[in-house]
């Protein structure tokens, strides 16, 4: 018998804006999706207006399709406060077994938790980048992998938006 093999969506048009009623308040207010559940990085709506929501497709626009649970952001979101939740949850999680992950992810949870409240350092981002880095593909499990492709993204992806927050704090803005 024939079968059939759907294209993949294309994220906005297919599976935002038909499968998922859009984004609220329209597209120009998307900020980012995480195309692939919680564990891979996040893109930036510009990422998003083209990008096929496939393996291949996803792993160029530096993602990842993971679970295929979809997490969108409007403008209204602080990015950097949801992926800070996200390495609390990873730090959480962490069996402890191995030492990149037990330290790497305690360790890029207390600077995210700086980066929300704007009390960290410029370079600091670069500093949670190569911790990020040390624990990618070095753990026993994919639980390393998974807590540090979401904040590499969001260093990728929003840095400005993070050295602004820290700029802002410094300055009294914050």
């Amino acid at each position: 018998p024939p079968a059939s093999a759907p294209l993949p969506p294309r994220v906005r048009s297919d599976l935002l804006e038909k499968h998922c009623g859009g984004v609220r308040g329209g597209w120009d207010n998307l900020l980012g999706v995480i195309p692939g559940g919680s564990s891979v990085p996040i893109l930036t709506k510009k990422a998003c207006d083209d990008v096929l929501m496939d393996f291949d497709a996803l792993v160029a626009a530096g993602s990842g399709l993971g679970t295929a649970a979809v997490t969108v952001f409007d403008k209204s979101t602080d990015v950097v406060a949801a992926i800070g939740r996200l390495s609390k949850f990873y730090a959480h999680e962490s069996c402890g077994q191995c030492t990149p992950c037990r330290e790497g992810t305690t360790w890029m949870n207390k600077i995210m938790d700086r980066m929300v409240t704007g009390d960290a350092k410029i370079e600091e981002i670069d500093m949670l980048y190569e911790i990020a880095t040390q624990i990618e593909g070095h753990t026993i499990c994919a639980l390393g992998d998974a807590a540090a492709w979401p904040i590499q993204g969001l260093i990728r992806a929003f840095r400005p938006e993070m050295e602004e927050r820290i700029m802002k704090k410094q300055a009294g803005k914050l």
